[in-house]
């Protein structure tokens, strides 16, 4: 172990082999294991620490702009690296009352936060503000990710900014345009392979070790550094007045990983008194921890051939799985999975609320309606529970899905070329808001408004 105040462990409790944080790992070298970054508590006790953070809120130093930043004595950097810090302000994200979506639930009282108001328009830039710090201050010049669009937005984005080479390995015909564009703008040498998430995935691990790149995928612990922040920026919005439950799409599961550490820490610092119950929720084609959770395997059972919509989180063999299950023991959480028509149901229900998000994000409300009826006493939800469901990306990540589920034309399984040629799995559009084709008279249209 190093000397200095931060170091690398591994996450296996046969192993527990630690390591120092300046090296270029992401996996434990003697077992192959998840990597945590411990830290020491810092210097000032809660009041001391709310109070500046509470404070700095008013600055207009950029470390303390940054909803990530801010909260720099819970990061695993020192005083002198701050120096190399590359942010573009990103977090401040809202909570929002839903009171349609609410009574769509069950519940009595429904909050959102929405994590797609970020540079890039998702949670990505919590994670990549700290990671493509880490690779500046180690002085990496190429960067990569395997990415079904919001994480190769993001590392593209904060990369343009730090002057590094980003590269992009994103499965063929698997990734929104609007995510696509992103990495494309901001100067990435953006690769499509063929094979899914999975296979891209697989391909930069092995390059990221037998080469000079640094990997910027959610298996480097820095990622999760940053994301952690998320949970202490939604406590200090609550008025550190902790919710009964956080429900989060379930992906590579690095929020529910994220999440689940920090609130070990604040727990065990006197910061709260109690946690969240942290519920993932997964899509129905997608769903490798639900399957494991369910299962009692003592290892993943991945999904070979994932398949949702919802493209952010159309992922087999999610890396983070082992942290995610840590997550829902100590939070004594859960699991569940919706379908693809739930999921746009949601989607479109939260619209309803003047709240657009991508599909991944609506799992929530869709996996917050189904345990409303689930009928199972340690699953099923009071109406009266306090809840916050995270919203992860910008309505304009995937605006063909929005399009297409009102005008009654999304399919679960389509090809477009030209035109539709292929199709099925009909998702029926519950909520469609059609375009009314009307010609320009006046008077048709103050009729059809009832002026």
């Amino acid at each position: 172990m190093s000397d200095r105040p931060f170091f690398f462990r591994c996450i296996n409790e046969t192993c527990q082999e630690e390591f120092d944080i300046g090296r270029k790992l992401y996996q434990c070298p003697t077992c192959s294991d998840l990597l945590d970054i411990i830290k020491p508590p810092p210097n000032l006790d809660p009041v001391q620490l709310k109070d500046l953070f509470r404070r700095r809120t008013a600055s207009t130093d950029p470390l303390d702009i940054s909803a990530v930043w801010r909260y720099r004595e819970f990061l695993p950097f020192e005083k002198k690296d701050l120096g190399h810090v590359v942010t573009m302000g990103e977090g401040n994200n809202p909570v929002l009352e839903t009171p349609r979506c609410a009574e769509y639930v069950g519940l009595n009282r429904l909050r959102v936060k929405h994590l797609g108001w970020n540079p890039t328009g998702s949670f990505k830039d919590y994670g990549m503000t700290t990671a493509v710090t880490q690779a500046k201050k180690l002085g990496s010049r190429v960067v990569a990710c395997a990415s079904t669009g919001n994480t190769s937005a993001s590392m593209a984005a904060y990369c343009a900014r730090a002057g590094l080479r980003a590269v992009v390995f994103i499965p063929e015909g698997q990734i929104a345009f609007g995510k696509l564009s992103q990495s494309l703008d901001y100067g990435a040498l953006t690769l499509q392979l063929e094979g899914n998430f999975d296979v891209a995935m697989g391909l930069v691990r092995e390059l990221s070790d037998e080469t000079d790149l640094y990997l910027m995928n959610s298996i480097n612990p820095f990622r999760l550094e940053g994301q952690q922040t998320v949970m202490l920026e939604l406590l200090e919005q609550l008025d550190w007045k902790i919710p009964d439950r956080i429900v989060v799409p379930g992906g590579n599961l690095g929020n529910s990983s994220s999440y689940g550490k920090i609130l070990m820490d604040l727990k065990e610092m006197g910061f709260i008194d109690k946690v969240p119950r942290i519920t993932i929720i997964q899509a129905s084609g997608a769903d490798p921890l639900y399957r494991t959770l369910v299962t009692s395997s003592a290892e993943l059972v991945p999904v070979p051939d994932a398949w949702t919509l919802a493209s952010a989180i159309k992922i087999g063999k999610p890396i983070s799985w082992k942290k995610a299950l840590r997550t829902l023991k100590f939070t004594d959480g859960w699991c569940d999975v919706v379908s693809e028509q739930e999921i746009a149901d949601a989607k479109a229900t939260l619209g309803l609320d003047g709240i657009g998000c991508e599909p991944a994000s609506a799992t929530t409300v869709a996996g917050l309606k189904k345990l409303m009826t689930l009928g199972q006493d340690d699953v099923t939800m009071d109406p009266d529970e306090d809840v916050i469901a995270i919203l992860t990306g910008h309505q304009l990540k995937d605006p063909d899905y929005t399009v297409n589920y009102h005008l009654d034309n999304l399919y679960e399984h389509a090809i477009y070329e030209n035109n539709l040629i292929e199709k099925s799995g009909k998702i029926k559009s519950t909520f469609a808001n059609k375009p009314t084709e009307i010609g320009p008279d006046k008077e048709k249209i103050i009729r059809l408004l009832k002026l």
